[in-house]
């Protein structure tokens, strides 16, 4: 019975980092709308991040930083072979773009930056939910 509620835990768990990507690519996309680029590319990166979390906890791991997630995704899922190596790409350039648009004074971040993140992490939100089969 225990070991039914921690598994039932884990898909709760799992199901709510993909509700939480899902809407930050929602919000990516309004504010790409809104041509507010620096931080659409912020909330494309982090409706990644959600993913790699939900990708982590279907393996039983999680993390603690930004660092040890791509660390943890990249043992587990790239280097592995179960998910493609652009994706370790996706989330690195994301992470990139996301502190340059969040901590930089003058953001090189415009239009076409900001839809090629979005972009990418619909992609890497598409191949989570393909992996996860849902």
């Amino acid at each position: 019975m225990l070991l039914k509620k921690a598994s039932k835990l884990v898909s709760e768990t799992i199901r709510e980092y993909l509700k939480t990507a899902q809407d930050k690519i929602g919000s990516a996309r309004i504010l790409l709308e809104h041509e507010k680029f620096d931080d659409a590319v912020s909330r494309a990166y982090y409706a990644v991040f959600h993913c790699v979390q939900a990708l982590l906890q279907s393996e039983g791991l999680k993390a603690e930083s930004h660092s040890g997630a791509r660390t943890l995704f990249s043992l587990h899922f790239i280097k592995s072979g179960k998910l493609d190596r652009k994706l370790a790409k996706y989330l690195k350039e994301l992470k990139e773009e996301r502190e340059s648009g969040d901590y930089g004074i003058l953001s090189l971040i415009d239009e076409e930056d900001a839809r090629q993140s979005i972009s990418e992490a619909e992609e890497f939100i598409a191949e989570t939910l393909k992996y996860l089969k849902l």
